[in-house]
């Protein structure tokens, strides 16, 4: 498909039709790159653990933040009786 280039204030731009956003998957930011003679376009990626700081924030000013074992222990009892550390060198 060809496309006209096209004056966006003091920049240049093209116009992507909708359809082809809905099939790439595109919304609201996109990495873009130049490859040799082409321009690449593709999805942006979260950056790992992105957000998690906020939403703890947000968990934690609404007291959702606390454990909800009882007594405040987590150990069962494969805990007591099967489980083992494996040997250390040193």
């Amino acid at each position: 498909m060809e496309t006209d280039i096209i004056k966006i204030g003091n920049s240049k731009g093209i116009r992507i039709p909708k359809a082809i956003l809905e099939q790439c998957g595109f919304n609201g930011v996109v990495n873009m790159q130049v490859d040799g003679d082409k321009l690449v376009l593709s999805k942006a990626k979260k950056k790992v653990r992105e957000g998690w700081a906020e939403a703890a924030r947000i968990c934690h000013e609404a007291g959702d933040d606390k454990l909800i074992f009882p007594e405040g222990s987590i150990i069962n009892e494969f805990d007591k009786t099967e489980w083992t550390w494996p040997e250390q060198d040193h």
